[in-house]
C-alpha cells in the first residue's frame, strides 16, 4: 500500500531533528509528522530563508518524507479557559496572562497555516481547546445554553483562523480527544454542523481516545470517512481492574491500577484491521502516523515494534472478488 508510515515527533522532543531522523529511519519509518513545539519552528519557517531547506534536507538525507505538521499545544490555548497548565504551552513571558495567551495562540495558528504552506504541506493536525470541558458532567446543573455558548465561542475564535487556512490552501485536522470541544461521536457531529461542514475542518483520526469511552472506532471511521484528513495509529488497552474507573482516579499513565492505558500499537484493544478496511473503503491515502505513548514500555522498543505492526496492517483492498475464480464459463 502506498500510504506513508510516519512517526509523530512530539513524544521525541528531547531529541534534535537530526537525532530523531536517524532513529526513525533505523526503526523503519518512512516519514515524520513534525510537531511545532518540538521539531518545526513556525517563526523560523517564516523568518529564516535557510530554515525550511534545512528541514527538508535533513529529512531527505535520511530518506524520510513529511506530509503533515502538528500544532496541538497551540490549538489548545485558543479555546481553553485558562488555568496554570496552559502556561506550559505558551511562551514563558505570557505565563499567568489568559488574554495574552489566547491572543498569541490565535495568531500563532494563523502563522502555522502560513508556515505549512511555505513548507509545502497541506495538513495541520491539532486541538481546538474547549471552554466547556469542565461542564461535561451535568452537575452542578449544566444548561443547554451553556453548551451552545461554548460551541459558539469556538466558532467565533476559530473562524478567522480557518479563513487564513483557506487562503493558504491548508486544512486543519482536529484530533477528537478529551478536553476538546469535540471529544466523542455526537460532539464531533455537532461541531461539523456548527461550521456548516466547512471543508477546512476535518479529523486527525485517533482511535485510542474513542475506545476507552465505549465508542466503536470502526463505525466512527465509516461515518466520518470523508472528513478524515490524517490518521494517528495509537492503541489503548482496557485493563482488567475491577477497582479502576474510566475516569482514571487521578492515577498517572503507566499505573497498572488504571482501568485503561495507552499502549504500543498492537498491544491493546483497538481494531486496526477494521479501521484499515474502512479507510480503504473510504479511499484514504494519507499517512498512518504512529503516535507512540506507552509508559510501560521502552520508547525505542515500542516505537520500532509499532512501525513493524503498522506496516503489516497497511494493506490494500482486493481488486477481485475472492470467489470469482469459482465461476464457470
Amino acid at each position: 500500500m502506498g500510504r506513508l508510515v510516519t512517526l509523530a515527533s512530539g513524544q521525541f522532543g528531547d531529541l534534535s531533528l537530526e537525532e530523531l531522523c536517524s532513529l526513525a529511519k533505523e526503526m523503519g519509518y518512512e516519514g515524520l509528522e513534525l510537531a511545532t513545539h518540538a521539531h518545526f519552528d513556525v517563526s523560523r519557517a517564516l523568518g529564516d530563508d535557510s530554515y525550511i531547506p534545512y528541514v527538508w534536507k535533513t529529512l531527505r538525507d535520511h530518506g524520510l518524507g513529511c506530509v503533515a505538521i502538528s500544532a496541538h499545544l497551540t490549538g489548545q490555548c485558543v479555546g481553553d479557559i485558562w488555568d496554570e497548565r496552559l502556561d506550559n504551552f505558551a511562551p514563558s513571558n505570557l505565563s499567568g496572562k489568559p488574554e495574552a495567551i489566547r491572543a498569541w495562540a490565535i495568531e500563532e495558528m494563523k502563522q502555522t497555516a502560513r508556515a505549512a504552506k511555505a513548507f509545502g504541506v497541506h495538513i495541520v493536525n491539532g486541538f481546538t481547546g474547549s471552554p466547556i470541558w469542565a461542564r461535561w458532567y451535568s452537575y452542578p446543573q449544566t444548561s443547554e445554553k451553556m453548551i451552545e455558548d461554548g460551541f459558539r465561542l469556538i466558532h467565533e475564535l476559530w473562524t478567522p483562523i480557518f479563513d487564513v487556512f483557506d487562503e493558504c490552501g491548508v486544512k486543519f485536522a482536529l484530533e477528537v480527544h478529551p478536553t476538546e470541544i469535540a471529544f466523542d461521536y455526537y460532539t464531533t457531529e455537532r461541531l461539523f454542523r456548527l461550521f456548516d461542514y466547512r471543508k477546512t475542518l476535518g479529523l486527525n483520526f485517533d482511535p485510542s481516545h474513542l475506545v476507552w469511552q465505549g465508542i466503536n472506532e470502526v463505525t466512527f471511521v465509516r461515518d466520518f470517512a470523508d472528513r478524515i484528513y490524517h490518521v494517528h495509529m495509537k492503541d489503548v488497552k482496557l485493563l482488567k481492574n475491577e477497582r479502576g474507573g474510566v475516569l482514571g482516579s487521578f492515577l498517572p499513565f503507566g499505573d497498572t491500577r488504571r482501568a485503561w492505558d495507552f499502549v504500543s500499537v498492537g498491544h491493546g484493544n483497538v481494531d486496526f484491521d477494521g479501521i484499515i478496511r474502512e479507510l480503504n473503503r473510504g479511499g484514504y491515502t494519507g499517512p498512518l502516523s504512529v503516535e507512540w505513548e506507552d509508559s510501560g514500555m521502552d520508547r525505542t522498543t515500542g516505537a520500532r515494534e509499532s512501525c513493524s505492526y503498522v506496516k503489516r496492517m497497511n494493506f490494500s483492498s482486493s481488486q477481485i472478488a475472492f470467489d470469482s475464480a469459482l465461476q464457470t464459463k
